[in-house]
């Protein structure tokens, strides 16, 4: 008991210690974000007298920033919650300091300095979401006792659903292991995947942390199963969907669409009271109400007093669970190029969609490639000419139709790693990697950039932060972009979440922001800084505002990515920003269209609505053209020979509308 005491202090435990009368059971599960080991989660069991203590010290660190979290669970020896104390970061920018404690029919609830007394509803746990991973254990264990009913209540707020997902045999040390499977909702935005063995032990968490990122813990001994569970949950949870009775999954061989207006985002001008006749999931026949013939066999939509668009690009996605396919489409996002993500996950996801077996919009696969070093992210990773040679043609043999650098590759890799893809008929976008420039990274063969931050970075900036656009330096790396033909995404949407004021309206950034499920709101409602931080970089965010004209009026290539974001709204809200900047709302609309098509090459099938491309189109209950909110207003979304209601979608993945 002593030694555990001295332990726990040494340790920095923030809570007390409870008095025991046996000795600690203890665990530890491995941490990891794409699939690499960042670090771990050791627990204690503590049986009292009446009562179980779960002591959990869970602490990794991502890209050089430690995420410490210490939590205790007290439940009775019948696993009823007794209290739950948790305090620390669940993620690099998002912190939590919880503490709930049940007496009879009432929880006392203190939420950072928020305090209130709720009254204890039937089947209720204290969990705080994805992290710590033996409070899960004790959930599932806590609603089999209890019958394994549809829903939990959670404190301090929400629910949790949790049902089996059958059983899944693995190899593990030469000799078959069976393992439970369970889907959890609620914990996170959609669904999570957990496996235990029929002990109830819990051995692996397949998840998202609360930065949207993928998440996994694998009990210690069984480390060796984890890519095999990476590949099983992208095809189960898109099977999640597909088995939904509440979206159209068979196809329309014949559509019409009437009386509907056609934006052609190629000329920049309308085509009303148009007809647009697809067969096949081709766009087969445009023309004027009463000059095409719709097919007696046809699926009619009527869209008239209303605006038709070509399905939205979201050339800056990270595809991390299978909830971002329906929540894009429900939004008018038909296509998206995947960033970096799990080489396993991602490839299992893509091609659950394009079998007919996921929903979601096409993606595009950009494989990343990060150095070795503290900062470095992933389990793909190059430092050497050699093994930049091999990842690039594993992600071309797999594939990926880009390579995207990450920023700790080493300068002199980055030219063996453009070398290479050229020479496999990719592209490179990516990070300027750390003690690189810009136009270094360029000069080394990158053809795109991510992030206007590298575009700032190599500007004048004045003492404030603000960029000095008269001067010659910030004159030139606008020069030096367009005349190396640079393409930027510019995600200016994650700088104007990263810098806003927490204490301000979030509506004004996302009008649907409460109909998102709650885990998100959550998470999105306290990203950002406090008043004296904002104030701060608010001459930043401007300046990069204000870039985004400037490469724009300098013929600059720029197409809308996000970076994630409000999932699938974050696409019209940076458009909204580009329209802020001074962008028109056609140009604003080329962005997320035509332009990205032209760049990956695939303006001859998609991109804009013509005879002979694929029907990605939407539908929408307003002018874009005179407000480019009202992109927002999605009735439809054609994608080939499948129709889908948005309001449908969302709430296929938890939206309230």
């Amino acid at each position: 008991m002593k030694k555990y005491l001295l332990a726990a202090v040494l340790s920095g435990l923030i809570f007390s210690s409870y008095a025991q009368t046996h000795s600690p059971d203890s665990g530890t599960f491995l941490l990891h974000k794409f699939q690499q080991h960042i670090g771990k989660e050791t627990y204690h069991v503590i049986n009292n007298k009446d009562s179980k203590d779960y002591v959990s010290d869970f602490k990794f660190v991502d890209r050089g920033s430690p995420v410490p979290l210490k939590t205790e669970l007290r439940v009775s020896p019948v696993l009823e919650p007794l209290s739950l104390k948790i305090k620390g970061n669940v993620a690099r920018g998002a912190t939590i300091n919880d503490t709930i404690t049940i007496k009879a029919n009432t929880a006392h609830v203190k939420v950072d300095k928020d305090v209130s007394d709720k009254t204890l509803q039937p089947l209720t746990f204290p969990i705080a979401g994805y992290a710590p991973v033996i409070v899960q254990q004790v959930l599932i264990q806590y609603w089999k006792k209890h019958k394994e009913p549809a829903n939990i209540n959670t404190l301090p707020n929400g629910s949790v659903q949790i049902h089996r997902d059958g059983a899944d045999t693995l190899t593990f040390e030469g000799k078959p292991l069976i393992l439970e499977r369970y889907a959890i909702g609620g914990l996170i935005w959609g669904n999570e995947f957990v496996w235990t063995d029929r002990e109830g032990q819990l051995i692996g968490v397949i998840t998202n942390d609360a930065e949207f990122d993928k998440f996994e813990a694998m009990r210690e001994k069984y480390e060796s199963l984890l890519p095999t569970l990476i590949g099983k949950t992208a095809t189960y949870s898109m099977r999640l969907f597909t088995k939904s009775a509440s979206i159209k999954t068979a196809p329309d061989k014949v559509i019409a669409i009437k009386g509907g207006t056609i934006l052609d985002v190629v000329n920049e001008k309308t085509i009303p009271d148009a007809v647009v006749l697809i067969e096949d999931g081709i766009v087969k026949k445009i023309g004027k109400s009463g000059e095409v013939t719709i097919p007696a066999n046809a699926k009619v939509i009527d869209a008239k007093g209303k605006m038709l668009l070509p399905g939205l690009w979201d050339m800056h996605a990270h595809f991390e669970q299978a909830e971002w396919g329906p929540a894009y489409l429900a939004a008018g996002v038909t296509t998206v190029r995947d960033c970096g993500n799990e080489f396993d996950f991602i490839n299992a996801i893509k091609d659950a969609i394009d079998k007919g077996k996921g929903v979601g919009p096409d993606i595009l696969k950009a494989g990343i490639i990060d150095g070795k070093g503290q900062y470095a992210l992933g389990i793909i990773q190059a430092d050497t000419k050699e093994e930049a040679i091999k990842e690039v043609d594993r992600y071309k043999n797999n594939g990926f139709v880009q390579i995207k650098i990450y920023s700790s590759v080493k300068p002199a890799i980055v030219k063996a790693i453009c070398d290479e893809a050229h020479k496999q008929g990719l592209t490179v976008t990516g990070h300027i990697p750390i003690g690189m420039t810009l136009q270094q990274g360029v000069d080394s063969g990158m053809n795109m950039v991510n992030h206007v931050q590298y575009v700032y970075s190599i500007m004048k900036r004045n003492k404030d932060r603000s960029i000095n656009f008269e001067d010659s330096t910030s004159i030139a790396a606008i020069k030096f972009i367009k005349d190396h033909n640079v393409v930027i995404d510019p995600t200016i949407g994650v700088f104007e979440m990263s810098f806003r004021n927490i204490n301000d309206d979030i509506t004004v950034l996302e009008p649907a922001f409460y109909t998102l499920p709650l885990p998100l709101q959550a998470m999105l409602k306290n990203t950002g800084q406090d008043s004296t931080g904002a104030k701060k970089f608010k001459p930043l965010y401007e300046s990069m505002v204000k870039i985004v004209k400037m490469m724009h009026d300098a013929g600059i290539i720029i197409v809308a990515g996000t970076d994630q974001g409000f999932p699938g709204f974050s696409v019209p809200r940076e458009l909204e920003l580009y329209v802020q900047a001074g962008l028109t709302p056609a140009d604003a609309i080329q962005t997320a269209t035509i332009t990205p098509a032209k760049v990956m090459n695939m303006d001859k099938r998609t991109g804009s609505i013509d005879e002979g491309k694929k029907a990605d189109i939407i539908i929408v209950d307003g002018d874009p053209l005179k407000n480019i909110r009202e992109i927002r207003n999605v009735t439809t979304v054609i994608q080939g020979e499948h129709v889908y209601d948005p309001g449908m979608l969302h709430k296929l993945v938890g939206f309230s509308k």
